[in-house]
């Protein structure tokens, strides 16, 4: 099956389409879009399954309306896969559904799930994964290297926006008392020198990294001995989750059912669910390398079932139940 991904992001582009690929299907990612690009490489790839992704430079507005009329035109089924669900569904993915208009729609969230089948979208719970290409366990790098780091974006206008987000709960468990303490975080992402006033503290300039490209940060995972991972919701688990795991790395993170659903705590990785147990688990692993080592490899087992070939097939078989393709597209033949 030939599947075109509508996108130019190195995030996306390097989560799903690996996972096609993995089945044997043909993947092309268009790049940068513009309204006559669309309708060149839908007819020269002759895709039969269009794929967009999220949020991101090619989801302006008008680049949807394109979209939209291009895909329609070809009569190419057309996915989407929702993964700023829940907090941006009304704002943002409801009106992205309207104008793009996909067949069907994949969510993070299974709540959305009903909620788009109950206005007449068809929709299946689609969660985040990892792929080795990307995220695998890589030698120690100097440059990388700490007791403690956290790769993540802040994103302080959505906190200031949203108080009770459990974003908010989860950095006043994992990450505030560590900097109330003095405790050194390497803190790799963007905009974490605009969260003095949400945190109530102040982040030292020496614990900000910046950002990191995608496709490096296997390097803080592998290299740093423990990896604080945020959580946005109790329901669901971020994409780092599963990353960090794969990448061989030790992880605390908040104690939620999301997290206890999918992994086993205190054998796969660590969970806490106060600043108290935070600050108690991370002296207590600093000194104890070998448990900690025996919990990198089984969270590093466990994660496997999370791939995005798995993903990708998972895909396939709601597809065709749903009738936008053929039952050979499993063995990754052109279906024409």
């Amino acid at each position: 099956m030939k599947i075109l991904f509508l996108d130019s992001s190195p995030i996306w582009l390097n989560c799903l389409p690996h996972g096609f690929r993995d089945l044997g299907h043909e993947v092309r990612a268009s790049g940068p879009l513009t309204e006559n690009n669309i309708p060149e490489i839908i007819e020269e790839f002759e895709p039969n399954l269009v794929v967009t992704v999220g949020w991101g430079p090619e989801h302006t507005k008008v680049k949807q309306n394109w979209i939209r009329n291009s895909v329609k035109s070809a009569n190419v089924p057309h996915i989407y896969w929702a993964v700023e669900d829940p907090h941006f569904t009304t704002s943002y993915t409801l009106p992205l559904l309207m104008r793009m208009q996909p067949d069907f729609v994949f969510s993070l969230s299974t709540d959305m799930v009903d909620f788009y089948r109950k206005i007449g979208i068809p929709s299946a719970h689609l969660d985040f994964g990892f792929h080795s290409h990307v995220h695998r366990k890589v030698d120690c790098e100097l440059e990388y290297s700490s007791p403690i780091s956290l790769v993540a974006n802040a994103y302080p206008q959505v906190l200031k926006e949203a108080p009770s987000h459990f974003r908010n709960q989860s950095l006043k468990t994992l990450i505030v008392p560590l900097l109330k303490r003095k405790i050194h975080i390497n803190m790799w992402g963007r905009s974490w020198d605009e969260m003095d006033n949400i945190l109530s503290t102040t982040i030292p300039s020496n614990y900000i990294k910046g950002y990191i490209d995608y496709t490096k940060a296997n390097k803080v995972y592998s290299s740093s001995e423990i990896m604080l991972g945020l959580q946005n919701y109790e329901t669901q688990v971020t994409q780092r989750t599963y990353e960090i795991l794969a990448s061989g790395g030790f992880l605390i993170t908040s104690d939620t059912p999301a997290v206890r659903n999918l992994f086993k705590p205190g054998h796969d990785l660590i969970v806490s669910s106060s600043p108290e147990e935070t600050i108690y688990l991370i002296e207590y692993y600093l000194k104890n390398p070998q448990e900690r080592k025996q919990i990198q490899k089984n969270g590093q087992i466990a994660v496997q079932d999370y791939s995005y070939t798995n993903k990708a097939k998972y895909i396939i078989n709601c597809l065709i139940n749903e009738g936008l393709i053929n039952e050979k597209s499993k063995k990754g033949e052109i279906i024409q």
